[in-house]
């Protein structure tokens, strides 16, 4: 396709130039790609032209301002609202792929982990898309929910690929930014709403409604909803056109705590679940609804279930010690994670270490301090990704919720802050550190670090 043809009734050009594909984003362009510029992009945009082509780029479409470079770049008003039409019109063979969209403030990561696991043991071919990145791809993405560039030009080669089933983590912001527009949804997922993200969404309500557009989509096949969560009814109204399947605890026969995770009866199957939490049951279940709507007997997946196994930095057990990283980073996972630890080893003591970002919801830092410092017995506070913020202000914000008669440890150092705690912990304490689970850096306002909570326990055991 020549550059030509892609802008066909969107804009006229005389430019004729053969091109191989779009990227928003510069560090995912290849040789030949068209890069879409827009203006006030955090991650890219109109500094990272001259990136885009170092990378291979042949031309680039611009918002709002005329730009002069060593490519054609053609200007297009409103340039962000064409993005669809462009995924569309260039990656046609996208929409074939069904895609199946999880959301809910917590636990999107391991129920679509569960779900693709699921499909695997079936001999359904799928891809994974979320936080952990994109498999069977070699594009990357700093987002839960890519860019929708990004996304099309996967489905698109996922097509190619015989690949035609996706398991997408599709976040609030993704919704709200029309990141899926346009996508082959076939099933939605919901597993719960509590707070995050209010600095972007303003209320509760908001953040709720925006969910709520997945749910409404016409293209949907059927729902699988977490009849747990107090939000359900919302779901269930906005979905009524597609099929329907709800899911909860209280589908369990049996439940047995072990130390290594439950003892389940289901539907008369018995089988060992090696994940902590009872929230991981939760995902469970809706892994399970999920794959059985999509045709496959329960009776078949139930058997299957005991293979699973949590995603990295969910709940993850550092070897030979009682220490566990998690991606908590929320009031309601904090409380989650920590309950989890205690109902596993209720004659042992919790420790956790844990801060919050900066520059995002920073309602929710005292609720975190109040609830860690009322479920823990010691808290360790440090920084979690601090952005461009002042690491003390965060920490301050974060005692405001902790009673002044609390012990508490502040080591703003990370790596020093886990290591401290991992070589000093005793024989009847388990610790949880908090916040950043599976990730591998750490931002400042100036710089960023590499940086691995799991690597960091790991080397310091002794």
């Amino acid at each position: 396709m020549n550059i030509t043809q892609l802008l066909t009734d969107i804009t006229s050009t005389s430019i004729d130039v053969e091109i191989q594909g779009l990227c928003l984003n510069a560090a995912n362009a290849q040789t030949g790609d068209v890069f879409v510029a827009l203006q006030g992009a955090s991650s890219h945009g109109m500094n990272y032209v001259d990136q885009a082509i170092e990378n291979g780029c042949v031309a680039v479409l611009v918002d709002s301002q005329d730009l002069e470079c060593d490519i054609p770049a053609i200007r297009i008003d409103d340039l962000k609202q064409h993005l669809p039409t462009l995924a569309n019109r260039y990656y046609s063979r996208a929409t074939q792929v069904e895609v199946i969209g999880v959301t809910g403030t917590n636990g999107k990561t391991s129920v679509s982990y569960f779900i693709s696991q699921l499909l695997d043991q079936l001999g359904v071919k799928n891809g994974l898309i979320g936080t952990l990145g994109i498999t069977h791809s070699p594009m990357l993405s700093n987002n839960t929910t890519p860019d929708i560039l990004t996304l099309y030009r996967v489905l698109h080669q996922y097509h190619l690929d015989g690949i035609n089933t996706a398991v997408l983590e599709v976040s609030s912001h993704g919704l709200d930014q029309n990141r899926v527009a346009g996508l082959n949804f076939k099933q939605a997922v919901f597993t719960n709403l509590t707070q995050d993200h209010l600095d972007y969404h303003q209320s509760l309500d908001k953040y709720r409604d925006t969910k709520l557009k997945l749910f409404a989509l016409d293209s949907l096949k059927s729902v699988v909803i977490n009849g747990d969560d107090a939000q359900h009814t919302n779901f269930l109204a906005v979905s009524k056109h597609a099929k329907q399947a709800t899911y909860g605890l209280d589908d369990f026969e049996k439940i047995h705590t072990t130390a290594e995770g439950f003892l389940c009866q289901l539907d008369g199957f018995v089988f060992e679940a090696p994940l902590l939490g009872r929230f991981n049951l939760s995902n469970v279940l809706a892994a399970l609804s999920s794959v059985e709507q999509l045709g496959f007997k329960r009776s078949n997946i139930i058997p299957l279930l005991h293979h699973l196994f949590p995603p990295t930095g969910r709940m993850h057990r550092i070897k030979n010690t009682l220490a566990w990283v998690d991606y908590a980073h929320t009031p309601d996972a904090i409380e989650n994670a920590i309950n989890t630890l205690q109902g596993h080893y209720p004659d042992y003591q919790i420790r956790i270490v844990f801060g919050c970002g900066g520059d995002r919801d920073q309602d929710k830092r005292a609720k975190m301090g109040k609830i860690a410092s009322k479920l823990a017995n010691t808290i360790v506070l440090t920084n979690d990704n601090p952005r461009g913020e002042d690491p003390q202000t965060i920490i301050n914000d974060i005692l405001s919720g902790i009673d002044d008669s609390f012990e508490l440890d502040i080591t703003l150092d990370r790596q020093l802050a886990i290591e401290t705690a991992i070589t000093t912990l005793n024989e009847n304490e388990c610790l949880l550190i908090a916040g950043k689970g599976h990730e591998s850096t750490q931002e400042f306002k100036d710089k960023t670090l590499v940086l691995s909570d799991i690597e960091i326990a790991q080397n310091a055991v002794i």
